[in-house]
């Protein structure tokens, strides 16, 4: 068991952070975002963390079980490479008529946020890895994540807020640990 003030130095220490993007990154579930037409440009505090992280050449990754559509669009505006999104692919027929999704991903599994992260600690040998994120799949996927912080700053899951050894609401209590 890791105590919090390990956990808060895991964190400062950490090679790569990934983030859950629905409620987490963004405000709301992607499938209400996508009617909305993926509008992130009020996400100040989850920029100034992705941005700092990125200066101490911290990896970030989002890994979503929403679309990636979506999530690349939430990408982009954080400066966060293609590369490092993961989330579910949606297809198409070549008339424009939705197919379904593409199941081959890992976050399209039971478990899939934990074999993302089992994959980037294979791919890139990363020795500490944090998972950020408002729900129970974020929370399943430490281990393989060295370390998991339960964010509530959008929506308070309760066994998330329970069972987080760090549960935080806004994600400026990161910012101020990268400080210190």
């Amino acid at each position: 068991m890791v105590s919090h003030s390990e956990l808060r130095k895991l964190f400062y220490s950490a090679d790569a952070v990934c983030f859950d993007v629905d409620s987490t990154v963004i405000r709301e579930e992607g499938i209400d975002e996508l009617a909305k037409i993926c509008g992130v440009e009020d996400a100040v505090s989850e920029m100034e963390l992705v941005s700092r992280l990125q200066e101490r050449n911290v990896q970030v990754f989002l890994i979503s079980g929403g679309f990636r559509s979506i999530v690349e669009h939430v990408a982009s505006k954080l400066n966060i490479p293609a590369t490092n999104v993961f989330a579910n692919r949606l297809k198409f027929y070549f008339h424009g008529e939705y197919a379904g999704f593409d199941e081959t991903q890992p976050t399209a599994e039971s478990g899939g946020k934990g074999k993302v992260i089992k994959l980037l600690k294979e791919k890139f040998h990363f020795k500490k890895i944090i998972m950020i994120g408002d729900g129970a799949t974020d929370m399943e996927a430490c281990p393989p994540a060295d370390a998991f912080i339960g964010f509530g700053g959008n929506v308070i899951r309760q066994q998330v807020k329970d069972n987080a050894k760090w549960y935080i609401t806004d994600f400026v209590e990161l910012l101020g640990e990268l400080e210190e």
